[in-house]
């Protein structure tokens, strides 16, 4: 195996083992709630002003999924949506109280996983940050480019 595949196979290793291992503490505080509930609430609660179109390009779902998720989660009563007096076309969403808490206890998720991690990301310079920075963004621009070329379309 060259070093190109090592480290390909090193991402697919490192991602699979994190996603199993925080799989499970996230499944038991968060029982009830489908993963993709729960990226949503993450998204909107991150950011300013979302609306299906964002969030079917940072969850790489289309648009119609987006939707659907939406509609389930006003039912449930996790969002809210909204619209801007200047533009009464487009629909935005925000947490309920609810939400608020699901998102909540998937930041303090996030921050314990961090805090087990910790010892791994200690040593590493700045320089080591960079470089491997600016491989992901090559990397990742790379793919963006190929998904492009191929026609493939996310939304």
């Amino acid at each position: 195996m060259n070093k190109r595949e090592e480290v390909l196979e090193g991402f697919s290793e490192v991602f699979n083992k994190r996603a199993w291992l925080d799989k499970v503490k996230m499944e038991t505080a968060l029982a009830g709630y489908t993963a993709s509930e729960v990226h949503c609430i993450e998204f909107i609660g991150k950011h300013q002003d979302p609306n299906v179109t964002k969030m079917a390009e940072s969850m790489y779902m289309t648009r119609g999924a987006i939707s659907k998720l939406t509609k389930k989660m006003l039912k449930k009563k996790y969002i809210e949506s909204y619209q801007k007096a200047d533009n009464k076309k487009e629909i935005y969403f925000k947490l309920t109280e609810e939400g608020e808490k699901v998102f909540n206890i998937h930041e303090q998720l996030h921050k314990e996983f961090e805090e087990r991690d910790k010892d791994v990301f200690a040593p590493v310079t700045e320089e080591q940050y960079d470089a491997f920075l600016t491989f992901l963004k090559r990397y990742n621009q790379h793919l963006e480019a190929e998904i492009k070329k191929q026609g493939l379309t996310i939304n």
